[in-house]
């Protein structure tokens, strides 16, 4: 087969149908581009999960003075009233002796990696360096903050093995684990992937059917040539070939345009440009190796998809 009639073909074909061309292209860019950004953005939340459960803690708040106070005044209401149940920190502030126990057995438990004390005026110093620039701040004065132990785990999975251990306890106010704040967080951007998936594949089935109707439409248009081809004893395959070819070729040009559309999404929107990582650092993005690792994956997809498009239209329409 010579190469030059193929791409004398190839070329005529898009011509031929230069909107419909034009179509595919942009829906499968669109659609690729849509693939490549979820692949991405399931790996980024695979980043984030590791790096925020890694930096999650478990904080133990411990009752003081004022909550004490407030449960008792709590208790002889629901006395009043009837009510029965236990009151947080009812059995008064936190003893030197229970901080001593639960440090001690927070150290004795295997998941456990590192605990670590704040006081009251630990906590009230971390306060106003976040937020003392607020009303609220002038009137918390630091006997009103809590003691705390900050827990961090081998295996942040395993939070509700400390959780269950320590809530109700006496001298402990609550049991405060950052991972659900965090869970919620990764929900949301969980179903935002799901829902970019399914847009992704909504803009395929119109790629395909574009990339279907397109090379029907150039087969019909080119059937007196085709007709000759056979007459004179060309194969199938040699007949369908500049067809899966234009195909393939559209198919690789919206692939290229989806990968521009990534790398100028890495590059202006994270690293210049907006500036993501620097304005949000917070978050740890991805670089630019786990971009480029997805290009050539667009890339294949890109080829694939139309081609086999194409061949499965021309078994169908292409009477060969």
């Amino acid at each position: 087969m010579r190469a030059q009639f193929v791409m004398s073909e190839i070329g005529v074909g898009l011509r031929r149908n230069l909107t419909m061309t034009f179509a595919v292209i942009i829906s499968v860019a669109l659609s690729l581009a849509l693939f490549g950004g979820s692949l991405l953005m399931s790996e980024q939340v695979s980043r984030m999960k590791g790096y925020w459960y890694d930096k999650a803690n478990i904080s133990i708040y411990l009752c003081n003075k004022q909550d004490a106070q407030e449960a008792g005044e709590a208790a002889a209401k629901a006395k009043e009233s009837g009510a029965t149940g236990v009151t947080v920190c009812g059995k008064g502030a936190v003893t030197d002796e229970q901080k001593k126990q639960i440090e001690s057995e927070l150290k004795q438990m295997s998941l456990v990696k590192s605990v670590a004390y704040e006081s009251a005026d630990e906590a009230y110093k971390h306060y106003q360096e976040q937020y003392g620039h607020t009303a609220l701040a002038s009137s918390i004065t630091p006997d009103q903050m809590q003691e705390s132990f900050r827990v961090k785990l081998k295996n942040p999975e395993k939070y509700k093995v400390v959780t269950s251990a320590f809530v109700g306890r006496d001298g402990i106010h609550t049991v405060d684990d950052q991972r659900q704040a965090i869970d919620d967080l990764f929900r949301i951007l969980n179903y935002l992937n799901v829902a970019a998936i399914a847009i992704m594949l909504i803009m395929l089935i119109v790629a395909l059917l574009l990339i279907v109707n397109t090379v029907r439409v150039s087969a019909f248009s080119r059937r007196r040539e085709t007709g000759i081809m056979r007459l004179v004893g060309a194969s199938s395959f040699y007949i369908q070939v500049p067809f899966i070819m234009e195909a393939a070729v559209a198919g690789l040009i919206g692939a290229l345009f989806a990968c521009a559309m990534l790398v100028s999404g890495q590059y202006f929107v994270i690293d210049h440009g907006v500036g993501l990582r620097d304005k949000i650092q917070l978050i740890d993005f991805m670089g630019w190796g786990s971009v480029l690792a997805k290009l050539p994956y667009v890339l294949f997809i890109g080829l694939l998809m139309p081609s086999m498009a194409a061949f499965i239209a021309l078994r169908k329409y292409l009477k060969v």
